[in-house]
């Protein structure tokens, strides 16, 4: 016969064993092409329809979309591919070129398998997790950070260096990092200036920060496209999603448009094409 506190131990256990969270099997990476990574509960969910255009609506990037291209389909065969830091003016196309190379490529044969994957600037520190469930899979992974970019005594990006390269482990054969930042390094000039002025060995701290650029072994520079470059792009959207409008009027829109937003880029001709679409009464399919 039980002691009365065994038994009383017995239901305690097998109470608390009910209340405890049943562990789940992570989800199978499969059933679609894209991915984004939660770091909490340590899930990738799965995106339907993800947002992108046809890469021939890319203008004015003609030599970023070559060198991507090329990157990106020889790691979807399998051979060696760097890590990719797309830099440079905000609206200029660095976010929208890494979708579409994804796409691109799933079309062809041997990009079938090529899996997008978006990691959210705030969860970098989850990397390595995300990273060690990626190796156990035999897909292709693409890595997308958007917006990525470190500030103050943020010390997320020593975290990423490690993973990109110089860990233990690396990173794996079947995943190559993409990350877009309108900073070239990744940081601001005057945290890295002010690093080096303050601090005993400043050039080594400096040097440290710099050095997870050097991560990336393909550096692509975007940039302000000139006037020719927007009506062009503004032209391509039009032609694409059949705007009846005269060209010198479509001209001429696009124009005072991109002088009331003080800029011209890829993302300005865009909004300026909603704008119009909506007034012409056209959906953007």
């Amino acid at each position: 016969m039980n002691h009365p506190l065994e038994t009383l131990l017995h239901r305690i256990a097998d109470a608390l064993e009910r209340m405890a969270p049943v562990k789940r099997a992570p989800p199978p990476i499969n059933g679609a092409e894209a991915f984004v990574w939660h770091a909490e509960p340590g899930e990738m969910e799965a995106v339907t329809i993800v947002n992108r255009i046809d890469i021939g609506l890319l203008c004015g990037i003609k030599s970023q979309k070559r060198l991507l291209l090329e990157n990106t389909r020889r790691f979807a065969k399998g051979y060696p591919a760097n890590n990719a830091l797309l830099w440079g003016a905000r609206g200029t196309g660095k976010s929208s070129l890494v979708k579409a190379v994804h796409a691109t490529l799933r079309a062809e044969k041997d990009g079938h398998t090529l899996t997008l994957v978006e990691i959210h600037r705030e969860e970098i520190a989850s990397l390595p997790r995300l990273l060690a469930r990626l190796r156990k899979n035999e897909g292709r992974y693409i890595l997308f950070c958007d917006d990525l970019s470190f500030d103050g005594k943020d010390a997320a990006y020593k975290s990423l260096k490690a993973v990109l390269e110089g860990g233990i482990e690396g990173r794996p054969e079947n995943v190559v990092f993409y990350a877009t930042s309108n900073r070239r390094h990744l940081m601001p000039r005057e945290m890295i200036e002010n690093t080096g002025s303050i601090e005993i060995h400043g050039g080594e701290s400096v040097d440290e920060k710099v050095s997870l650029s050097d991560r990336f072994g393909l550096w692509i520079g975007f940039h302000n496209c000139d006037q020719r470059t927007f009506f062009e792009i503004v032209e391509g959207y039009a032609e694409h999603y059949g705007l009846d409008i005269p060209s010198k009027t479509l001209r001429a829109e696009a124009l005072e448009w991109s002088m009331t937003r003080g800029a011209r880029s890829g993302r300005v001709a865009w909004q300026f094409i909603q704008d119009l679409a909506g007034r012409l009464g056209k959906p953007l399919r």
